[in-house]
């Protein structure tokens, strides 16, 4: 059954995430779940100031730091990530979502044309980070890799044009 408003998927989702916190001892509000439902239904990152926005639409009275706490919340809980190069946030659906003691790397691919960001996850990219951290003396806690270019759309696009267009 879908969440009013939210795609069948993204409803899915939101019970996963429901769940998982449950899980942990946490609760994801209703307020929460709807920041979380706006980001995973979004087909972009999500900036801080475009889901207040969109939230004002149901939470009349929602300001930024409503938005800055949940986004805080469902970063601690892994249900989202903050693309640093865009200063948005995406929904992570990674199975690893759900093991809160150990998040997954996170890594994303930019295109520069269209602006869509996919996740992937590569565990060599992981090791490399990982060992290359060992021998600097360094224990990594979590690692992002944000790697910009141009996705197989936009490539296949005439010049000028982008697959988000």
């Amino acid at each position: 059954m879908s969440t009013p408003g939210f795609s069948e998927q993204t409803s899915a989702l939101l019970s996963q995430a429901s769940l998982a916190c449950s899980r942990r001892g946490t609760q994801l509000t209703e307020l929460r779940r709807k920041v979380l439902g706006l980001v995973l239904d979004s087909d972009r990152p999500a900036g801080a100031y475009d889901l207040l926005d969109r939230l004002r639409a149901h939470h009349k009275g929602a300001a930024p730091p409503t938005v800055y706490r949940a986004l805080d919340f469902l970063l601690e809980q892994g249900l989202i990530h903050k693309v640093e190069r865009l200063s948005a946030f995406v929904g992570c659906i990674h199975r690893h979502a759900d093991d809160h003691d150990h998040p997954h790397a996170a890594q994303f691919l930019i295109c520069t044309r269209c602006g869509r960001v996919t996740e992937i996850e590569d565990g060599g990219v992981n090791r490399a980070l990982v060992q290359a951290a060992r021998q600097g003396g360094f224990r990594l806690a979590r690692a992002t890799v944000e790697a910009e270019g141009v996705c197989a759309a936009c490539a296949a696009m005439p010049a000028g044009a982008s697959a988000g267009a």
